[in-house]
């Protein structure tokens, strides 16, 4: 597959990965609803395997490729959650996986990944570093490449988590999801065009690495760079396939600061008992920012990213 995915690639992963990903269930939460003053519908890919929804994608990725390249092992660069997932999905197909983390990548992932089997490989934590040292890997090793995002077969799998919500909830307004290298919101945006067309699209991105909300309002791409937020998962810029994908379809992006990040998580699991990590908390918190740009009394669906996140000490 090349290019942009289309509806058909979504249902096809959908049927190829159903045997291997949880069809994780949604949660509704009282208070939350209260707070709010909508209806929120949270699909909980925190209950993924791996903890995470990239296990969609990259486990559709692996799926789809031939003998031949699934031989030669796999590789990528990733913070932390497309590291666990690919070194899950290799270690299903058994095959090798080479993962480059950045140093400051949460313990908690990079141990994950070595669990499954995956060699781990550090470096800088910059973009450039990453992307320079995955392709030295990649020479040396031959394995092949999985983009955290920028891959028609990685989005098309990321796209199965709307299709799953779309199938669970009935008569949603809305769906936000958070935006990092806009892998999940272009798959989500492709499911829900085609099966929803009604549903409004809206993004959740933090305030210190905005480049999607950004690049939306400048109508071009605009790169990430220097990137402060306590969302790990979201640092990443956009590439020119998932821009094209959201800059079609998105409505808007709401920017929320890591403190709101901080209250939405803490009230996620407080008040709902879901454990999740900062950068699921943005969905949560753009519903509850002023900006946020939907009707009281909608019916929107969240959808909580990953839940890899340390224990507190203590």
């Amino acid at each position: 597959m090349r290019g942009v995915p289309r509806i058909a690639e979504v249902h096809a992963a959908h049927g190829r990965i159903r045997g291997v990903i949880h069809r994780t269930p949604v949660m509704t939460c009282a208070t939350l609803d209260a707070l709010s003053g909508h209806q929120l519908f949270f699909k909980c890919e925190n209950l993924q395997r791996v903890g995470a929804f990239k296990f969609r994608g990259a486990s559709n990725a692996v799926m789809s490729l031939s003998e031949a390249d699934a031989a030669r092992g796999v590789c990528t660069h990733s913070s932390g959650n497309h590291a666990q997932a690919l070194a899950r999905a290799a270690r299903d197909r058994g095959i090798r996986a080479w993962i480059v983390m950045p140093s400051n990548a949460p313990a908690i992932k990079r141990d994950a990944v070595e669990g499954y089997g995956a060699t781990v490989i550090s470096c800088e934590p910059t973009l450039e570093a990453r992307e320079t040292t995955a392709s030295a890997i990649q020479a040396d090793t031959g394995a092949h490449f999985i983009h955290p995002y920028d891959d028609p077969h990685v989005i098309a799998g990321q796209g199965t988590a709307a299709v799953e919500l779309l199938d669970q909830v009935d008569r949603l307004d809305a769906i936000v999801a958070p935006i990092g290298g806009g892998g999940l919101m272009s798959g989500t945006c492709i499911a829900a065009a085609a099966i929803r067309p009604n549903v409004r699209l809206i993004g959740a991105e933090p305030v210190g690495a905005d480049d999607a909300a950004r690049s939306l309002e400048a109508e071009r791409l605009i790169p990430q760079t220097a990137p402060d937020t306590i969302c790990d998962g979201l640092l990443t810029s956009l590439s020119e396939l998932t821009w094209s994908i959201l800059s079609s379809h998105l409505e808007t992006i709401v920017r929320v600061g890591d403190d709101q990040v901080m209250a939405a998580m803490t009230l996620l699991w407080e008040r709902a008992k879901c454990i999740v990590e900062p950068s699921s908390a943005t969905v949560l918190a753009a519903v509850l920012s002023d900006v946020c740009p939907l009707p009281r009394g909608s019916r929107i669906g969240l959808i909580l990213t990953g839940g890899n996140v340390a224990r507190p000490a203590g």
